[in-house]
């Protein structure tokens, strides 16, 4: 199974939004979220069938990020 990555850059306030959407389209297979300097600061496995329980952790992980960051990247691996 070969993979894609796209990367989008996006402000702290657009983080959350973006990450949701994301998870949404169901053929992601990773998220990872980086910093200015490209510093990874949360790299998190999506899966189909994942719930929002699991997801609770990782959305708070993405909402500090958000809070505290000007600008994000967000690097997206989907099943190609």
């Amino acid at each position: 199974m070969s993979e894609q990555q796209e990367e989008f850059k996006v402000n702290g306030e657009d983080l959350m939004n973006k990450v949701k959407q994301l998870v949404r389209e169901g053929n992601v297979r990773r998220i990872i979220i980086k910093n200015k300097d490209g510093k990874t600061l949360v790299e998190m496995p999506v899966t189909i069938g994942v719930v929002g329980a699991v997801l609770a952790p990782f959305f708070a992980a993405v909402g500090t990020i958000a809070a505290l960051a000007t600008e994000c990247t967000i690097v997206v691996v989907r099943e190609a």
